[in-house]
């Protein structure tokens, strides 16, 4: 029986039918490249490609000193995905330099198979996730180890490249002051590198990292350690109970608001801690706050998706307002308008698509 006499279909429709079952099979492929793109990067199977001449299944596991039949099932995966390119006569595989420079970790923010770990993470929670959708509510920060470590990677991939030179310089006068000397805070600090890396970069400066997190913190204070810190201490607390008036120059807060139980009660309190002529610096996802805005974001869907899993239902698990990952830069605006701060600017960086760079200041 054909699709269009089954369905009740005009012959008119019946290619769009077929249109959009390639575009399903297409999808299908594309979420399994994926999961084999996010192995190989946390194998290190793309370091080793790098380095690499065309080479057998063989030579490629034990440069990276992997198990070999798994590793020549991941590259037939590659290579039919034409990700790899595959020699028939000596069964050889290589790894274009074009691609190379979008999948390793020598390139940095570029990396793109590091943030194909997200779809794996996000199929690790689905049975839970489909079970909020039927009962409502939300998950724990504590169901979501995984998220939290490739948060953190990917981060310190833009923040290694960055967050100096070119982030905290979208505030003009900011690097002068950090230079004198000045007491900054950072928001739902995570594991804490972005405040090391400012730590290092500014002995004159002190800095406080707040989050809720006992491993996030812990993390943090071991790197600062590490590293000698001195100007750098993190603190573990709710940063929606923060109760500082008057205590800081500047504050920054990344990717950390729109996953907040209270984003408002936040927003205030970040303000209330902020001198009068201090700089605010807030980093999170650029979306529009309308979806007929997003339809043509070339991440759009993954950014709905990673929400559902993650970021909406981890507030609405602490019956937060659950804003998710896409609550759009017109809302931020507005919460930041609404929380007190002005001068509210929305700036950006080549080097992070995904973000938009708010800068604001307390008259």
């Amino acid at each position: 029986m054909s699709v269009s006499t089954e369905l009740g279909t005009a012959d008119a429709d019946l290619a769009a039918v077929e249109a959009f079952g390639e575009r399903c099979i297409g999808l299908l492929n594309g979420g399994s490249i994926a999961v084999l793109m996010s192995i190989g990067h946390q194998t290190g199977l793309f370091d080793a490609l790098a380095i690499l001449p065309a080479a057998t299944s063989a030579e490629i596991a034990r440069t990276a000193d992997l198990n070999e039949r798994y590793v020549r099932e991941w590259l037939g995966g590659m290579a039919s995905a034409g990700v790899l390119t595959y020699e028939p006569t000596d069964r050889t595989f290589a790894l274009p330099a074009t691609h190379s420079a979008l999948l390793t970790t020598a390139a940095g923010p570029d990396n793109l198979a590091r943030i194909m770990q997200y779809v794996s993470m996000m199929g690790e929670m689905e049975q839970r996730i489909v079970d909020c959708f039927r009962n409502g509510g939300g998950l724990s920060y504590t169901y979501y180890p995984r998220f939290h470590a490739i948060m953190a990677e990917e981060s310190a991939g833009v923040n290694d490249a960055a967050l100096i030179d070119t982030i905290l310089p979208l505030i003009p006068d900011l690097p002068a002051r950090l230079r004198a000397g000045i007491r900054v805070a950072d928001i739902g600090c995570g594991s804490g590198h972005a405040v090391n890396l400012m730590a290092k970069a500014f002995p004159a400066s002190t800095f406080t990292g707040y989050d809720f997190s006992e491993e996030a913190i812990a993390a943090a204070r071991a790197e600062a350690a590490t590293l000698g810190l001195a100007n750098a201490r993190f603190v573990l607390q709710d940063v929606a109970r923060l109760d500082e008036t008057d205590a800081f120059d500047a504050i920054t807060v990344f990717d950390a608001i729109h996953d907040q139980a209270d984003p408002a009660r936040v927003l205030r309190a970040m303000f209330t801690a902020l001198r009068s002529g201090g700089s605010l610096l807030m980093v999170d996802i650029k979306a529009s706050s309308n979806v007929e805005d997003n339809i043509e974001l070339p991440w759009a869907s993954f950014l709905y998706a990673l929400s559902a899993v993650h970021c909406m239902s981890v507030s609405l698990g602490l019956d937060g307002a659950g804003l998710g990952t896409v609550w759009g830069t017109q809302l931020a605006q507005t919460m930041l308008g609404e929380a007190g701060f002005t001068e509210i600017e929305e700036k950006a960086i080549a080097s992070d698509p995904f973000n938009a760079y708010f800068t604001a200041s307390k008259e």
